[in-house]
């Protein structure tokens, strides 16, 4: 599904009808993030956000992986396969697993570092633990509560914010904020924009970290799109920040075509995209996640070879702070053990 529009508007009758089903929806979501979780035994980063929809999870889960490994680390990666088929415990295996089997989001962190999909988190942990883990990256699961988080870092996008700042369905928030500030240990916001500071300085007056980040485009991307015009499309939960991301980039999108987040592209629609880049001279451009789904067991099929990835990576505006809170976040959780 598309986020509704009136999410991200400060006064809308549809929300304003729809707050008694918000405060329902609240109150059983409050009460299961207040359950204890299972010890997972190593420390548990979880990786998460306040609403529904894309705030930047996945390049950051990528980012601290490549962190925790210059510290020493050996992160394994947690998923719940969102939109896959497999209900796991399963590791991912990019020579054997497609989009379809486990998920968008996993299938693309494979490439990079060890990756366990279970729609029960609390079932994957031991087979993330037998990959020689020795810290766990939870991507999303802020508000499940089968597994305690040893932290809990949140990232949200700097022109989105929360929205509304209401609850499912009145507005895109997964629980109240006020609960989900209570259990913030570092904020990262993502990109340019005000719509994140009130939470920041609210994270900030209880003594927790705020942390800026951008996503930079690839070189090898932009070469790759240097001098061309470009047909762009994304399934991805906010499409327009893609489209930003290509224009602030220096590249001319002619024409922009956005989907529903993880929506399963078919042979039809891709050919079709194909066309329309090609009758105009276009170069057909996507983001790395939407490529994901179009792979095969066997890699890209021969359909889907024009499309040109697009591919970023998150950027922290303090490198250090970001090593010091992660630092002494694994401290904290390994002192904790032990004075078990």
């Amino acid at each position: 599904m598309r986020e509704p529009a009136f999410w991200h508007r400060p006064s809308s009758w549809t929300s304003q009808l729809l707050r008694p089903l918000a405060a329902l929806y609240g109150a059983v979501a409050a009460r299961r993030m207040r359950r204890p979780g299972i010890d997972a035994g190593i420390p548990v980063l979880c990786v998460g956000n306040y609403h529904v929809g894309g705030a930047g999870k996945t390049p950051t889960v990528l980012a601290l992986a490549k962190l925790l490994r210059e510290l020493g680390e050996r992160p394994v990666v947690l998923s719940r396969g969102y939109g896959g088929r497999l209900a796991g415990p399963v590791k991912v295996d990019r020579n054997s697993h497609t989009a379809a089997d486990i998920g968008d989001e996993p299938l693309m962190m494979a490439a990079s570092l060890p990756v366990v999909v279970s729609r029960d988190r609390a079932a994957g942990l031991a087979l993330a633990r037998a990959q020689d883990a020795s810290v766990i990256l939870m991507d999303d699961g802020f508000q499940n509560p089968s597994v305690a988080k040893d932290c809990c870092l949140i990232v949200i996008d700097g022109r989105r914010g929360v929205g509304n700042g209401r609850v499912i369905p009145a507005g895109p928030l997964r629980a109240p904020l006020p609960l989900q500030l209570e259990r913030t240990d570092a904020l990262i916001v993502v990109g340019e924009g005000s719509a994140a500071q009130t939470i920041a300085a609210d994270l900030l007056s209880r003594g927790k970290s705020v942390l800026s980040a951008r996503l930079k485009p690839d070189p090898a991307s932009l070469a790759a799109l240097s001098g061309t015009r470009v047909l762009a499309f994304a399934g991805i939960g906010d499409p327009a920040r893609f489209f930003n991301s290509l224009r602030s980039s220096g590249v001319d999108v002619v024409r922009q075509t956005a989907f529903a987040d993880h929506h399963a592209f078919t042979k039809d629609e891709i050919e079709q995209l194909v066309a329309e880049a090609r009758a105009d001279a276009l170069t057909l451009v996507t983001t790395e996640k939407d490529l994901a789904r179009l792979r095969g067991p066997d890699g890209m099929p021969a359909w889907a070879q024009a499309i040109v990835p697009f591919a970023v990576t998150l950027q922290f505006d303090d490198g250090d702070a970001l090593r010091r809170l992660l630092t002494d976040q694994l401290f904290k959780a390994q002192d904790r053990r032990l004075r078990k």
